[in-house]
């Protein structure tokens, strides 16, 4: 006789609850191998405390079995203490039945510290949750069906087209829509890259000394890498030309982790050796969005479209959650891109569309510029702090485009010399001085920050009168009431007034 166990997988159709694999042997009692089954479903752990079970009918239905065969288990079994039975609640997994199936003790999760100082790490308590709410709701509703399928390798059109133009905008990268691929992030982008050229033939590709450890043993993983140095210009072209690099992994924006930015003349050399010795140039422009003390510097692709590849993400700006990044791919590395892209793992083609609304509708630029604020007021904090409290530590200001420490630390209020919150000094807050002036005869010496009331029925002269001065009052011969005199009469108009008995008349 056969003694092999029969799985039973629960049908598809409505009406159906949560479904249950049961292994029943095909001999012996129903019953009793359906309790058993089931005994043994939850000492294994497969079965937790307060999973619910389908119902006797649906189960019955799905083993082939008489619904009275599986109430009568269900009874036995809430009986021995295995399962709980309610009215409206259905049949559950009872409480400290179940044996959870792995007894290794988990690992501590060490706690997160007070103030996360780490280079590069994106504040994500301010990710705009409200904006990109609404960008993905909207995304949701108004989304087409095609967005639900894998699509294209390069990405969605939408987002492309999105990024072509914001690039162009605000970084000045000149990229046609068609020739953008949407990835995961930078990470994901070094990869494919690497893979790309390694199908090429290049054998070797010169990274920036230091660098960030993680790309150095992507490109490594394929390639040789050379270590070039970086002094106060950037990445030394004359040791790139001596390595025999047919790729060079840069910054020119934000040196990462020394700070500062290329110099024009390093970036001419660059762009040189690039057309001299056919090489390859990636532009990592991890955090270009982010610049406190100087002008915004363009990416170096504007200069050589055919020779740079650039690359960003959104890992910076919005946080590493949202795993988006971009390539502006030269033609010629176009169709084996998009072929290593196939193969690696698909972009969310759901966050694809809802960044693109975020910057289409200006949520995105409204939230970078949050954010820089943010970033630069505890930027100033720490700075301010390293100096004071560690006056020796050599701690030098690179006056880059951006800074580094974008840390989580919250700011402190800052307050007067005797402890209370100092008084926030606006424009609008500012005395107001007047020029020192001997009075004229007959008027009121001015005094600072306060208004000079005229006698009634007087008018200072033009010349007297300073531009943005609250008008002086006058008082109405007709009504006696004060009332302001008009802003626009010029003092050359005051020979031209006709005596009135009843007050002067405005010409």
């Amino acid at each position: 006789m056969d003694e092999r166990l029969d799985s039973f997988t629960p049908p598809l159709g409505p009406g159906f609850g949560p479904e249950l694999l049961l292994q029943i042997p095909p001999r012996g009692g129903r019953r009793r191998a359906v309790e058993e089954a089931l005994r043994s479903a939850i000492r294994d752990g497969r079965l937790r405390a307060g999973t619910r079970l389908p119902s006797s009918r649906e189960l019955a239905d799905q083993l082939g079995l008489a619904r009275g065969t599986v109430a009568a288990a269900y009874e036995q079994l809430v009986a021995e203490g295995w399962l709980t039975s309610r009215s409206g609640s259905g049949t559950r997994v009872a409480a400290g039945a179940s044996t959870p199936a792995s007894t290794a003790p988990e690992r501590p999760v060490p706690a997160a510290p007070r103030h996360d100082l780490r280079p590069g790490q994106a504040d994500s308590s301010s990710f705009p949750r409200d904006s990109w709410g609404r960008a993905m709701r909207h995304v949701l509703r108004e989304a087409p069906a095609d967005a639900f399928a894998r699509g294209d390798a390069r990405g969605r059109l939408e987002l492309r087209t999105t990024l072509a133009a914001y690039l162009g905008r605000v970084r000045g990268v000149r990229v046609d829509p068609s020739h953008v691929v949407v990835c995961s992030g930078f990470t994901q982008a070094l990869t494919l890259l690497t893979e790309v050229f390694a199908e090429l033939g290049t054998d070797r590709v010169a990274m920036e000394n230091p660098a960030i450890g993680d790309h150095v043993r992507i490109v490594s993983s394929r390639l040789d890498v050379a270590d070039i140095a970086v002094d106060a210009d950037g990445m030394s072209c004359a040791e790139l030309s001596a390595s025999g690099a047919g790729v060079a992994v840069c910054t020119p924006a934000h040196q990462f982790p020394l700070g500062m930015s290329m110099a024009p003349a390093r970036r001419a050399d660059l762009l040189a050796w690039a057309d001299e010795d056919l090489g390859w140039i990636v532009e990592d422009d991890y955090d270009g969005e982010f610049r406190y003390d100087r002008k915004p510097v363009g990416a170096l692709q504007a200069r050589r479209p055919s020779r740079v590849v650039y690359a960003g993400s959104a890992s910076k700006s919005l946080g590493p959650a949202v795993r988006l990044g971009w390539i502006a791919c030269p033609p010629p590395l176009l169709e084996p891109l998009v072929e290593a892209k196939r193969r690696a793992q698909p972009t969310s083609p759901l966050e694809q569309l809802a960044l693109a609304r975020l910057i289409d509708s200006g949520g995105y630029d409204r939230h970078l510029r949050t954010v820089r604020r943010s970033y630069r007021h505890r930027r100033d904090l720490l700075a301010e702090a390293v100096a004071s409290r560690l006056p020796r530590a050599g701690a030098r200001d690179r006056g880059g485009p951006a800074r580094h420490p974008r840390t989580a630390v919250r700011p402190a209020r800052r307050g007067g010399a005797d402890g209370r919150p100092a008084t926030r000094v606006g424009r609008r807050a500012r005395a107001r001085r007047l020029p020192a002036r001997s009075p004229r005869p007959g008027t009121a010496a001015p005094v600072a920050g306060r208004r000079v009331r005229q006698p009634a029925g007087t008018r200072l002269p033009a010349r007297d009168r300073r531009p943005g001065r609250p008008p002086e009052r006058t008082r109405s011969r007709l009504t006696g009431r004060e009332r302001p005199a008009p802003r626009h009469q010029a003092a050359q108009r005051s020979d031209r007034r006709m005596a009135h008995p009843m007050g002067p008349i405005r010409s």
